[in-house]
């Protein structure tokens, strides 16, 4: 990634609650020079143009620009791919395949026409097909999804209630599928160097049921109110920061595995470190045979999802 005096430009593509969540986020922690904006209604862009700003006296100082042309997008060093169809109520995130792969079937090119340098990070769901579809049709890319990111914390959140430990220091990940087909990576999860099913509180009803509750935080958060936004702006202002400051932070993200215990050619969550150029390496996190399984399981679910879902 290019960079002279530390001047980052990040554009958030799509207008909806989690694009604009992100870019909210992204303000609050600062570090970009520029926040471009981009969606089909520009009238709204000027509206989420001038709320950002006026929040920028209480926060960080960025340039705040809006566009509704791709090509206009130059000059951008992450692309945060946020446009589609949102998940409705009853929904699951791999019925909303073939409407959403259109839309990036369409944009993506685009957009790496103006920035062909940029990383994209694909956001919108299913994500991990829309990773797979953007890297097919931008195979020179440094692709990748935000995955089982969100999927990780609140895992750790709801592992933290019964433990009684600061999420942060509890190191335990979702992996695979961001959806119905993930799993918690209980075998080698631990606090501290101490392994997690060594812990008095620890048992594994209740890990499970933290899982459980990870798992189904979306259907829950959509029959509520309609849409999931907070955690994933949360989770594009990690991303992104740890992208800018070159921070080698270990994250599960979906990229597209190759020999993964025995698993090829789809985009799933695994842990990866994440720096300056996007992802920079795969880490095969130790598997219980349950736990490859499942892996396995995914895969196999979403390379049918995907033969389903691709626009014919």
């Amino acid at each position: 990634m290019k960079k002279n005096n530390d001047r980052f430009k990040i554009a958030i593509i799509g207008a909806g609650k989690v694009g604009m969540t992100a870019a909210y986020a992204l303000l609050l922690g600062g570090g970009f020079h520029e926040i471009a904006l981009y969606g089909r209604d520009k009238r709204k862009l000027l509206g989420e143009k001038l709320d950002l700003e006026h929040a920028m006296a209480l926060s960080h100082k960025s340039a705040i620009s809006v566009s509704d042309n791709p090509a206009e997008l130059s000059g951008v060093d992450i692309f945060v791919f946020c446009a589609g169809a949102a998940q409705a109520a009853g929904e699951t995130r791999l019925q909303l395949a073939e409407k959403n792969i259109k839309i990036v079937n369409d944009l993506v090119p685009k957009l790496l026409e103006a920035s062909p340098d940029a990383i994209l990070l694909m956001v919108t769901n299913p994500v991990d097909l829309l990773t797979l579809r953007a890297k097919e049709i931008s195979p020179a890319a440094r692709v990748f999804g935000s995955g089982t990111l969100l999927d990780t914390a609140r895992f750790r959140f709801h592992l933290s209630e019964f433990l009684r430990v600061h999420p942060r220091s509890i190191h335990a990940y979702v992996l695979g599928e961001h959806g119905d087909h993930s799993f918690p990576v209980i075998s080698s999860a631990n606090i501290g160097g101490q392994p997690l099913t060594s812990f008095p509180e620890f048992s594994r009803e209740k890990a499970l049921e933290a899982y459980r509750k990870a798992r189904d935080a979306a259907y829950a958060i959509i029959e509520s109110k309609g849409a999931t936004y907070y955690g994933i702006g949360a989770s594009v202002a990690k991303i992104a920061r740890s992208i800018i400051t070159n921070g080698q932070s270990v994250l599960s993200l979906s990229t597209i595995i190759d020999d993964y215990y025995g698993q090829s050619g789809m985009a799933v969550s695994v842990p990866c470190i994440l720096g300056r150029n996007g992802i920079e390496r795969v880490i095969k996190v130790a598997l219980n045979q349950d736990e490859q399984d499942q892996l396995a399981d995914g895969v196999k679910a979403l390379k049918e999802a995907y033969l389903a879902g691709k626009p014919k």
